[in-house]
């Protein structure tokens, strides 16, 4: 198990909080580096963890992660594809020190690409991820096509507030079965968003988004409002 991949608020800024990030199939924790600077940007700490379905020991590094003091609450787990589960299967098992879970991309059916190219445009719509994809000798290629053995989804289990991302085009977890499956959780669909809806060309909608629920964290578990009206 390889160090988590890191990213911490400015100098001369208080940490607002930590979040976690458990990856998706194929992915690795330096995948969510643009994710983790914008968020840090914002004064939040980021550590970003492997494919638990691929390499086990990522839940017992999330673990040792919400267990350390020196990382300042209020500590989130995010999870995207199968970390979704992974970080739902956690936060179920009311483990020591998450307070809250965000949940991108959760899985659904089984899927098949056949090719790269139908795989990484079923990921995002971003030229610049799809770049980053293509061109990571660390990234696996083909794992979205495979369908590990994943821990039951059992989010009413779940005590602390909830936020689920999703892209209405996604492919890999069609929207319908991804609403049910998300039931009564608060969700947020991303219009013409695809699969890795935190890399996805609306990436920073996606952070804000997240940004906004931290924010709102941090006043209460019940989420209060921060800020009224329609931009529309």
């Amino acid at each position: 198990m390889s160090a988590p991949f890191s990213w911490d608020e400015p100098e001369g800024l208080a940490a607002r909080g930590t979040l976690i990030v458990l990856a998706g199939r194929g992915e690795h924790g330096g995948v969510y580096e643009r994710f983790g600077r914008r968020l840090a940007f914002d004064a939040y700490r980021v550590r970003a963890l492997g494919d638990a379905s691929a390499d086990p020991s990522v839940l017992d590094e999330a673990a040792k992660l919400l267990a350390d003091e020196s990382l300042p609450g209020p500590k989130v787990l995010v999870g995207s594809d199968t970390g979704a589960r992974y970080a739902a299967h956690l936060a179920a098992e009311q483990t020591a020190g998450v307070d809250a879970l965000i949940l991108a991309g959760l899985p659904t059916t089984p899927w098949v690409s056949g090719t790269w190219q139908a795989e990484v445009e079923a990921r995002t719509a971003c030229p610049t991820h799809q770049g980053r994809l293509t061109h990571d000798p660390e990234f696996r290629r083909g794992a979205l096509d495979a369908t590990p053995d994943l821990p039951e989804l059992r989010l009413e289990k779940v005590r602390v507030p909830v936020l689920a991302l999703h892209g209405k085009d996604d492919v890999v977890s069609p929207l319908d079965e991804a609403l049910h499956a998300y039931g009564d959780v608060r969700t947020v669909l991303f219009n013409g968003g695809r699969h890795d809806v935190l890399n996805d060309a609306l990436h920073r909608t996606a952070a804000a988004t997240v940004v906004l629920f931290l924010e709102r964290l941090r006043l209460s578990t019940e989420l209060p409002a921060i800020a009224q009206g329609d931009l529309a």
